[in-house]
């Protein structure tokens, strides 16, 4: 059994327990009825001056715990205070010792910056539990969906005004773009061997049609691999792991924004 599959194996009991606890009709429900504006992360990507999607992650099941005692709150304010594009916020608890409270908090420090909630979601209900906790935009990974589940849930991410950035891994997942995804992101990180080569977006970027915003993410540590990958059509960058693992995280970020802009 590979790592995803695990993951997904351990999601699906927690989505079960959820719903055993609260009804999907009545998670939906309330979804429905969250009034905030969503804030645009495809045209936040295309716009901001600095392309990052800075993201917070407490620990990751390849490497174990990156920052254990990072505050949700101040990495995801400093984030937005320097600038960030978006700011990711990983929900999953089993492997990543995230939570929706985090991306709770996240929202509250970081009102005015679109918000993404990354987790492994293969149900509507995480989808309403994104909206309810502050998401602007929900992450959909092709290799834990079939073609049919990610256009369902990419289209139930639109009705609740969520934009959608999928993740693909291969020429052949691009099969799953469709019509309700706003963003592609190239993972460079093999969710099956956790082996990670910016290569694979460099082979990518041209078969991604230019409609949509194109996000590279993982393994991404030095401003030349931005810079290689903004000249192959990339515009955003998810990175989290290079600035979690420093002291203050949004320090880390200030610093790689500032070298970025420098170089340009």
């Amino acid at each position: 059994m590979n790592i995803l599959t695990k993951i997904l194996a351990v999601k699906r009991e927690e989505i079960a327990a959820c719903q055993r606890q609260r009804s999907f009709d009545d998670i939906y429900g309330e979804a429905r009825q969250v009034t905030r504006p969503t804030l645009s992360f495809s045209g936040s990507l295309r716009r901001s001056a600095t392309p990052i999607i800075a993201e917070f992650k407490r620990r990751s099941p390849s490497k174990g715990f990156i920052n254990r005692e990072a505050d949700v709150a101040a990495v995801a304010g400093g984030y937005a205070a320097y600038g960030a594009a978006a700011v990711s916020v990983l929900t999953d608890r089993e492997h990543f010792a995230g939570s929706l409270a985090d991306l709770t908090a996240a929202r509250q420090a970081a009102p005015g910056v679109p918000l993404l909630r990354k987790d492994f979601i293969i149900s509507p209900y995480q989808l309403c539990e994104a909206r309810i906790a502050g998401a602007d935009a929900a992450l959909l990974i092709a290799a834990a969906l079939t073609r049919e589940q990610c256009a369902e849930l990419a289209a139930f991410a639109r009705s609740l005004n969520l934009e959608v950035l999928l993740e693909v891994h291969s020429e052949a997942e691009l099969n799953y773009v469709n019509p309700h995804v706003n963003a592609v992101g190239v993972n460079n990180r093999d969710l099956l061997t956790f082996v990670t080569d910016t290569a694979t977006s460099l082979k990518l970027a041209s078969l991604i049609p230019d409609s949509y915003v194109k996000v590279s993410e993982s393994g991404i540590s030095d401003t030349e691999t931005v810079k290689k990958l903004q000249k192959a059509g990339f515009q955003g960058f998810l990175m989290g792991e290079i600035f979690m693992k420093a002291a203050d995280p949004a320090q880390a970020f200030a610093a790689f924004i500032e070298k970025l802009n420098v170089e340009s």
